[in-house]
C-alpha cells in the first residue's frame, strides 16, 4: 500500500461486544491502527499500555484509535483485562488474508505460548478520507515507533499541513 491510496475494508469485533468498521470512522483528523502480535507478546503489552496512557492526547488531536490482532475473542479479552487497556478499542479475529492485505508479516509459533499463526506489528495512520497517510510495519516484535514519536508526527502534520510522502 502506498500513501494516498484507499485502505482495505476492515470490519472486526471488539472486546466490548461492539464492532470496529474502518469505513465508518469519522475522525476529525486521522484514524490510527495498531496491529499487535497478541496476548503472548510482552512488547505489545508495553506498547498498548503506553498508547492507552496517551489516549486523551490522541483524542485532543482528533485521532480515532484501534488495536487489532489475530487473537481469538478469549485471548483478546484476556489481554485487554490482564494488560488493563480496556479503554482502548481492541479488535480481534483478524484473518491471515486480511493481515496480508494490510501488508503485515505473518509468523508461525516458536513456543507453546504463541498461537499457531499471528501477524507481526504494524502502525497505520489513515486520513479522514480513509486513505493511507503513513505506515510502519515490522517483521519482528522490536523497534516500533514510540507513542511520543507518533504524537509529535501528528502535531507536525497538522501544524504544517504536511503532505503524505512515499507516493511515487
Amino acid at each position: 500500500m502506498k500513501p494516498k491510496t484507499s485502505m482495505p475494508s476492515l470490519d472486526l469485533p471488539l472486546i466490548n461486544d461492539a464492532r470496529y468498521k474502518l469505513e465508518e470512522q469519522n475522525p476529525e483528523n486521522f484514524s490510527l491502527l495498531f496491529f499487535y502480535r497478541g496476548l503472548h507478546c510482552p512488547v505489545c503489552k508495553k506498547q498498548l499500555s503506553e498508547v492507552q496512557d496517551h489516549l486523551e492526547d490522541f483524542v485532543e488531536r482528533g485521532v480515532n484509535l484501534c488495536a487489532i490482532s489475530m487473537d481469538s475473542e478469549e485471548r483478546a479479552k484476556k489481554a485487554g483485562n490482564e494488560w488493563d487497556v480496556t479503554s482502548l478499542p481492541i479488535a480481534y479475529d483478524l484473518s491471515e488474508e486480511k493481515a496480508r492485505e494490510f501488508g503485515l508479516f505473518i509468523s508461525e509459533s516458536i513456543s507453546d505460548k504463541e498461537p499457531a499463526t499471528f501477524s507481526e506489528p504494524g502502525v497505520f495512520l489513515i486520513d479522514k478520507n480513509n486513505k493511507l497517510y503513513f505506515s510502519s510495519v515490522q517483521s519482528m516484535p522490536f523497534a516500533r515507533p514510540s507513542t511520543k514519536d507518533i504524537l509529535n508526527a501528528i502535531d507536525f502534520i497538522i501544524k504544517k499541513e504536511y503532505p503524505p510522502r512515499g507516493t511515487k
